[in-house]
């Protein structure tokens, strides 16, 4: 017998707290990565705050499989969310290569790319609110 969960109406969805922790992550990185420019403190920041993005990255894969296996979601946002720690797997390599040049262009598409997908899913719950879809 198969059962299919939704979210409760008003409450706040484990792959949407993951996909905004990503994406304050990634902002902060952007604020760290001026202060790699200007300060011999910012490096440090910049390297903590990769780990914090990385881990964001993961653990948003697990909510999208979560979301999707026992909650009866879509599978799509696996996908997304796999797609994306790709590409943080490569913004790491990048970084520690330091390819300023590949490594900057890298973190404002990543950066978009996670204000896309943040808003996505809080649309989807904006309509679900509303009755609208």
């Amino acid at each position: 017998m198969a059962t299919q969960t939704t979210a409760v109406r008003g409450r706040v969805t484990f792959l949407q707290v993951a996909i905004a922790l990503q994406t304050l992550a990634i902002f902060f990185q952007a604020a760290t990565a001026g202060l790699v420019l200007s300060s011999s403190h910012g490096e440090v920041l910049h390297s903590a705050g990769a780990r914090v993005m990385y881990g964001a990255s993961m653990l948003y894969v697990l909510a999208a499989i979560l979301a999707w296996r026992p909650g009866g979601g879509a599978p799509r946002p696996i996908l997304y969310a796999s797609g994306f720690l790709v590409l943080a797997s490569v913004q790491v390599v990048l970084g520690i290569a330091h390819i300023p040049s590949l490594h900057v262009p890298l973190g404002v598409l990543m950066f978009g790319l996670s204000v896309l997908a943040l808003g996505q899913v809080l649309s989807t719950r904006l309509s679900h609110r509303s009755g609208t879809r």
